[in-house]
């Protein structure tokens, strides 16, 4: 062994490591948490930092409202945490704070605001993203994000895996010397079965005849090319769905094609790209404040906007002004993951008359816009309406 090399191929052997142990935990998972059978339903409100405390209050309390009846008879319980600041995380050096990940799991589903990911040339050490470490210790392993532009004929449900591919090991890079770095990029199988099989359910329960596979299976041959082969082997199981594939870049281009773009219904994708491209696909619905985020498990779910914690929007005194459309929109997808389908449908419609139809008040993240408040109540009052 070259001496020199010992200590990156020692990272590397530990590494493997603690991916095939990761492998024999999903082997031994059982069947999703039945939400039905719970009594109460744990739901905590964990605002961030940045703006995310604004936009999660404003849910919480549209959410608050829609289930006022079932808190009464004691179905569901809402328990506030606190502590994935910035602050909080750099002083505990870690993405969760111990403290903080306890409570987390003491709850059921979780309503999260965005959190700041530290970057170069920060005041903050380099700590994991909150998000990638929370997707990882509560396993929630689909990343879902809706899109929906009835006027464009864009109806679009994407399915990106959560856990694996380029950020399951984002931190865990090696500098082999000032020349060379490497990061890692896995798939395995049960991974990739398991967001495959959640795309394909939603596709057959939902009546949408198309699957779409998205990879870069030509080039990145080993990682990605798992994973197609297995999404392909899964859609054989769905004889009525249509499963069709693409490279990540042709579909970027794609989904501008005014007439390609009504084609796709439900795309399936490792992590990167699924990152990429939803960010993309919010654009068409208004950009990534009026996108909601579901991150789903068999044991945890967690719901948040699609976009990050804009500190200089706190700093320049605009976060009464931050738009709530996209947390919102993740309060729906909770809504509707908990079985209250009836409030979740109510909460959806409310939304795109305030943000589509009507479109009385907006929020422009200026004060020539709306407050984040004062759109809470627009949606709350129009939602009444619809009782």
């Amino acid at each position: 062994m070259n001496e020199a090399l010992k200590p990156q191929l020692e990272a590397f052997e530990k590494l493997m490591k603690s991916q095939l142990a990761r492998v024999e935990a999903m082997k031994a998972q059982g069947n999703f948490l039945d939400y039905a059978a719970l009594k109460p339903i744990v739901i905590g409100i964990c605002g961030g930092d940045g703006i995310g405390p604004v936009i999660t209050h404003e849910s919480a309390r549209v959410l608050k409202h829609l289930l006022a009846d079932e808190v009464k008879s004691g179905k569901i319980v809402f328990k506030d945490i606190d502590g994935l600041t910035i602050e909080n995380r750099a002083k505990a050096g870690k993405a969760i704070p111990d403290d903080v990940l306890a409570e987390l799991k003491t709850c059921h589903v979780i309503l999260k605001g965005p959190t700041t990911t530290p970057r170069a040339g920060d005041p903050w050490p380099n700590i994991e993203s909150a998000n990638v470490a929370m997707r990882k210790e509560l396993d929630l392993f689909a990343n879902v994000r809706p899109v929906k532009v009835p006027a464009q004929g864009i109806d679009w449900t994407f399915f990106r895996e959560n856990t694996e591919g380029s950020y399951t090991l984002g931190s865990n890079g090696v500098n082999v010397s000032d020349d060379l770095a490497f990061d890692f990029t896995v798939t395995t199988t049960q991974g990739t079965e398991r967001i495959a099989r959640l795309a394909y359910e939603f596709a057959r329960k939902n009546k949408k005849n198309r699957v779409s596979i998205i990879t870069k299976a030509n080039v990145i041959k080993t990682t990605d090319g798992k994973f197609l082969r297995l999404c392909q082997e899964i859609g054989k199981d769905y004889p009525e769905i249509t499963t069709d594939d693409w490279y990540i870049d042709i579909t970027t281009a794609k989904l501008i094609d005014e007439k390609r773009r009504r084609d796709f219904k439900v795309f399936v994708l490792p992590n990167l790209y699924g990152d990429i491209i939803t960010d993309e696909a919010a654009e068409f619905q208004g950009g990534v404040g009026t996108a909601g985020s579901a991150n789903i498990g068999k044991c945890y779910a967690m719901f948040e906007a699609i976009h990050g914690s804009a500190p200089r929007m706190i700093s320049e005194g605009r976060g009464p002004y931050a738009d709530p459309c996209s947390m919102l929109r993740a309060t729906v997808m909770l809504l509707s993951h908990i079985g209250y389908q009836k409030q979740a449908d109510k909460l959806e419609r409310a939304l795109d008359i305030c943000m589509f139809d009507e479109k009385r008040l907006t929020v422009t993240g200026r004060a020539d816009g709306a407050t984040c408040a004062a759109f809470g109540d627009y949606v709350l009052e129009t939602a009444e309406k619809l009782s």
